[in-house]
């Protein structure tokens, strides 16, 4: 049975209001930073939210943790809020006004879930004049983030008509949904100097060897029922289909535990890791509406085999690159750089749509890598957009780590677990 995608988009379709999914038992013990992401992510997951307003949601949410607990002591240098240290005030109630006042405004069918959440985590700071000035400037720091995403053009509706020449996207079966997003690559960018900045190479002309070889790799190995995907390589394509901005924020909170990092890295860690996810976004959308190249079904149904069907819904967005691939790169070469290596070893299991599947890697390349053949897995991208995917990732992610909440003093790297260094797969 095909499996209709089932993102919703958010400019266009009201939330429903939704039920906490996690215990607050549980989200209590984590670091504020840590539980502040759960609550996000679990909410936006519930909604069935897009992946590419979830990462611009995420990335002012967490500079306005960054820039509100390094506004009490500055550590890292702050993306927006400069203001003096006010060293007497709460670090949880700082956090938890940045997160909640950000919410609210981002997100505010879901206000009732925020409210609950922000009284929760003020009920355990006793010292009253602690608690108004972490109040004060978290809602400072929320406000100024918010300010500057105002005008970003995230609202902006853009249509694109479909392409008619070889090479050229159009919709895909079964549905043949419209195109989405086509406005994305215009919005400003988190980090980047231009959404254009790291544009990828040409994709290769549809005549080539190159690109035939592309489309005969999927039209046998990605196809709903193909006779040579392995049973693991199914279970891969459907582990990393769910959309990259809940996936590896999940990789994030499992190696911000295990690593038992403090607050202030924890805070730089998911704040960096969701810029570099969200300039991703509008990187890779750039390049996919400046190229317009069709996907493996259209391909392979114009090459002859008119009942062709991929193994997993396609998105409905132009091939080249896979952005799947962008934001994977993206959030493993910054995990890379915070931790000062890429052999770290985590397990994840995966979200909706195909909950429930664990995996384990002994490096954030490796999952990474993994993440963006899945797509060739699934029938639903070309080796080659796989391929600039990766590398335009690598760049966004490198980029953002060097120019964003840089040490105010020497060079910063956190410290690792022995028992998370060279594991095996």
């Amino acid at each position: 049975m095909y499996r209709k995608m089932s993102f919703k988009i958010v400019s266009a379709l009201p939330f429903v209001l939704l039920s906490f999914a996690f215990a607050q038992t549980a989200s209590q013990s984590l670091d504020a930073v840590v539980r502040w992401n759960r609550i996000a992510t679990d909410v936006t997951a519930a909604a069935q939210m897009d992946p590419l307003t979830e990462t611009r949601i995420f990335s002012i949410l967490h500079v306005a943790i960054h820039d509100a607990v390094n506004a009490i002591d500055q550590r890292y240098k702050p993306y927006r809020l400069q203001t003096p240290s006010v060293r007497e005030a709460s670090i949880e109630a700082a956090i938890a006004a940045a997160s909640h006042a950000t919410l609210v405004e981002l997100i505010p069918a879901a206000k009732s879930q925020f409210d609950a959440a922000f009284e929760d985590a003020l009920q355990t700071i006793q010292n009253d004049k602690a608690r108004k000035a972490g109040l004060e400037i978290g809602r400072k720091a929320a406000a100024t983030n918010l300010a500057a995403r105002k005008n970003d053009g995230a609202t902006r509706t853009v249509t694109r008509e479909p392409g008619t020449k070889p090479g050229e996207y159009r919709p895909t079966p079964p549905d043949f949904t419209p195109a989405w997003f086509a406005h994305w690559g215009d919005i400003t960018p988190f980090v980047l100097k231009s959404s254009a900045q790291f544009r990828p190479v040409p994709p290769p002309a549809v005549t080539s060897a190159t690109a035939i070889a592309d489309m005969e790799e999927v039209r046998e190995i990605g196809a709903e029922k193909s006779a040579t995907r392995t049973t693991e390589q199914s279970e891969i394509a459907r582990f990393w289909y769910e959309g990259s901005s809940q996936g590896w924020n999940r990789i994030t909170r499992e190696v911000a535990i295990s690593q038992q990092l403090d607050t202030w890295e924890n805070a730089r860690l998911f704040a960096l890791v969701n810029l570099a996810m969200a300039d991703g976004f509008i990187g890779g959308f750039e390049a996919k509406y400046y190229y317009n190249y069709w996907r493996p079904a259209t391909a392979i149904r114009e090459a002859g085999d008119k009942e062709w069907i991929n193994y997993l819904p396609t998105p409905p967005v132009p091939d080249y690159p896979s952005t799947h691939t962008v934001l994977g790169a993206a959030a493993a070469t910054v995990m890379a750089k915070f931790f000062g290596t890429n052999f770290v070893s985590f397990s994840m299991t995966s979200g909706a749509p195909y909950a429930g599947i664990t995996r384990t890697f002994w490096s954030f390349s490796e999952a990474a890598r993994e993440n963006g053949s899945s797509r060739v897995l699934a029938g639903i991208h070309f080796t080659t957009a796989v391929n600039a995917g990766y590398l335009q990732g690598a760049q966004i992610g490198e980029w953002v780590y060097e120019n964003a909440l840089r040490p105010v003093h020497a060079p910063h790297t956190a410290p690792i677990s022995a028992s998370s260094v060279g594991a095996s797969h």
